[in-house]
């Protein structure tokens, strides 16, 4: 049975009173509860504020290039199926330089768990707007207020093909903890995306305005129904409101069930090729 401490990198940098403590504190409660340990779970951090946890969470990870986290999480579990992959990134990060990579992890419904720490800044560059800010959100970078509507990951993640969507909130530790249990052993790509107050850069989006507008989803609701999933998500931006838990799930063949060469043995198992020779004939 693993530990907390075991899972416990250096001392956490992270804003008193930031979200990000919370989403930590729940990610090691989460992978202790599934009897993981930090030698057979892999993770890559994205750049952010939340990619600095690669300080802070002992297991076997990497730290990925700006939006890039999603494919090297994808490579990942290709080499190595049998093990369960999450990628820890930001808003910003993941829904605006990497928005293409989660489209279309999304679209081939990847075995990998995504934890998404969304505060609607880029808070480790000191405050500009990222792609979840609500329209006429003022920051350095826009300090007119932004012209675009806010990116709505969670029908982005539905309408493209992702089996399990799901919504947390850093000030409700607890529930966040069965939430990420739930998307860890959910086979398929799993979206965790947290609202996270950036206490120092938005002063719009606090726990306060979190408490106020957000809310659980009821407890017959029938995740694996498509049309009201759809609308569900579409509550954060056409009425301000948050459901939070599992919005919708689902289960279909994940990308490795379909590849035909792991059927028998993970990627990193098979025999290297190391027949240099006949392959550069084909080239002669």
């Amino acid at each position: 049975m693993s530990t907390i401490e075991e899972f416990s990198g250096y001392s956490p940098t992270w804003c008193p009173g930031c979200g990000d403590w919370g989403i930590g504190a729940a990610l090691k409660k989460a992978l202790v509860d599934l009897n993981y340990s930090p030698s057979n779970v892999l993770v890559v951090f994205g750049i952010g504020c939340s990619g600095n946890m690669n300080d802070f969470l002992n297991a076997y990870a990497i730290h990925s290039l700006h939006g890039r986290a999603l494919p090297n999480a994808i490579g990942m579990k290709i080499a190595q199926h049998d093990k369960p992959v999450i990628a820890i990134v930001g808003d910003g990060d993941c829904y605006g330089e990497g928005g293409n990579h989660f489209m279309h992890a999304c679209r081939g419904n990847h075995d990998i768990t995504v934890i998404v720490h969304d505060n609607s800044v880029y808070g480790l560059t000191t405050g500009q707007v990222a792609p979840t800010a609500q329209k006429g959100f003022k920051s350095k970078s826009t300090p007119g207020g932004i012209i675009e509507l806010p990116l709505n990951p969670l029908t982005l993640a539905v309408s493209q093909g992702a089996t399990f969507i799901s919504q947390g909130f850093a000030g409700r530790v607890p529930d966040l903890i069965e939430l990420i249990k739930k998307a860890i052993q959910h086979r398929g790509f799993s979206l965790v995306n947290i609202l996270q107050p950036c206490v120092t850069f938005n002063k719009v989006n606090t726990y306060e305005y979190y408490r106020e507008k957000a809310y659980d989803l009821p407890q017959d609701w029938n995740t694996g129904n498509f049309e009201e999933a759809m609308k569900k998500c579409a509550e954060p931006t056409s009425i301000e409101k948050f459901p939070l838990g599992v919005i919708y799930q689902v289960e279909k063949p994940t990308f490795t069930d379909e590849l035909p060469q792991l059927k028998e043995k993970t990627l990193f198992q098979r025999d290297r090729f190391t027949d240099l020779d006949s392959l550069l004939g084909e080239f002669e």
